[in-house]
């Protein structure tokens, strides 16, 4: 029996779709063989040898320590996409709250209540108050182009806007997705100069950290306006704030409210819904569920933070997985381990990737003798093994 725990409230009917045979569920689990996450903090946890990989039902891993996690043969899983729509419409959402004072008009619809029968002729003599642009002919920019940001390009289009794509680490699945409209940037500068709009969906690392600030802002058109529905640490919150003063910045739509953002002139703070629709939860805890499955049971790695992608279709032989250190001569040192017990190797594959990241092999073999396991542990640079039957 595989033990699953679940960290935070995940109630989704996802859960159940896991074989109650072969997986026990739940809150309270000790020893889990897999766990389940979606914003509870990790770095603190200590990870028991039985734990094999960690799911995020959703796209950010920083709550999840992955290095370490890595160094431990721990898979790290996370569901890119599988919130794509919902944040998709929460983006379309946050152009239109930018353009027109929507949230403001709603406010001042209630504070006239008391005057009753005088309230529509109140309403046409203020509402000029209120006024916008429209978002069809403007330009939209687009700055990482996944699978949320291909969903907003089409959308935008179909909108009547003009849309510029920038990512340049776009995947040739992700090109596949784009939608023909989107004009490709070649650069920052050209969505800085081209875009009334801009919103951002890059993931948050070193090399993003506070890529809107003081500089960038000043490359902007004067008015422009900008969504961040991605990561809060995207965006410089003192710079914002003093290009929202002076007028350079419109409006800031953001997703992720803090002490200097929740109530501050010409920022549209939203609690954090970019993900929060039931068709998003019950889709991300799928498609982790899947993940963990087919790791589980077949050693399969698809959608891992920490380790390369790799898919070996199962056969009735048994299976040898081995997580060891990307160094020379670790193939043949297993593969020469297998040979000495006179054992066939039917099938294999390996995943590397430059760095520290470790590499990982699959290999089908025609019989399963005793002890290969322990033989191929006492490899140095070997992290974990795993013999499935």
């Amino acid at each position: 029996m595989y033990k699953i725990q679940i960290l935070n409230n995940i109630q989704s009917k996802e859960l159940k779709r896991l074989d109650k045979t072969r997986y026990e569920v739940s809150a309270d689990t000790v020893d889990p063989t897999a766990i389940i996450v979606r914003s509870a903090k990790m770095h603190d946890m200590v990870f028991g040898p039985e734990l094999l990989c960690i799911g995020r039902a959703g796209a950010g891993v920083n709550n999840i320590p992955i290095d370490r996690c890595a160094d431990e043969g721990i898979i790290v899983f996370n569901t890119p996409g599988a919130n794509a729509e919902a944040v998709k419409e929460l983006a379309i959402c946050a152009m239109l709250l930018s353009t027109r004072d929507i949230l403001g008009g709603i406010d001042w619809v209630k504070s006239i209540a008391p005057e009753g029968e005088d309230i529509p002729a109140s309403v046409e003599k203020h509402k000029s108050r209120f006024v916008g642009p429209e978002i069809m002919g403007k330009t939209l920019g687009i700055i990482g182009l996944g699978a949320i940001g291909a969903k907003i390009g089409k959308a935008a289009a179909a909108l009547g806007m003009t849309v510029y794509g920038y990512d340049p680490y776009l995947s040739v699945d992700a090109a596949w997705r784009l939608a023909p409209k989107i004009n490709k940037a070649n650069d920052l500068a050209d969505i800085y100069r081209e875009a009334d709009f801009i919103t951002l969906h890059v993931p948050y690392h070193k090399t993003t950290h506070n890529m809107i600030n003081k500089q960038s802002i000043a490359r902007m058109k004067p008015g422009v306006r900008i969504i961040n529905l991605a990561r809060a640490e995207l965006v410089c919150d003192d710079d914002m704030l003093e290009a929202l003063a002076s007028g350079h910045v419109a409006h800031y739509v953001t997703d992720f409210p803090n002490s200097k953002t929740a109530d501050a002139p010409g920022v549209i703070a939203i609690p954090h819904l970019g993900a929060s629709t039931p068709e998003s939860e019950d889709n991300c805890v799928s498609m982790v569920c899947a993940e963990i499955v087919d790791y589980i049971e077949n050693g399969n790695i698809m959608n891992s933070v920490n380790m390369a992608p790799v898919y070996l279709m199962r056969t009735s032989d048994p299976r040898v997985c081995v997580i060891h250190d990307n160094v020379p001569d670790m193939i043949a040192q297993i593969t020469s381990a297998i040979s000495s017990y006179g054992v066939n190797i039917e099938n294999m594959i390996n995943a590397s990737t430059k760095g520290k990241i470790p590499s990982y092999t699959m290999l089908d073999i025609n019989e399963l003798p005793g002890g290969l396991g322990d033989t191929i542990r006492k490899i140095s640079g070997v992290i974990r093994v795993r013999v499935l039957t």
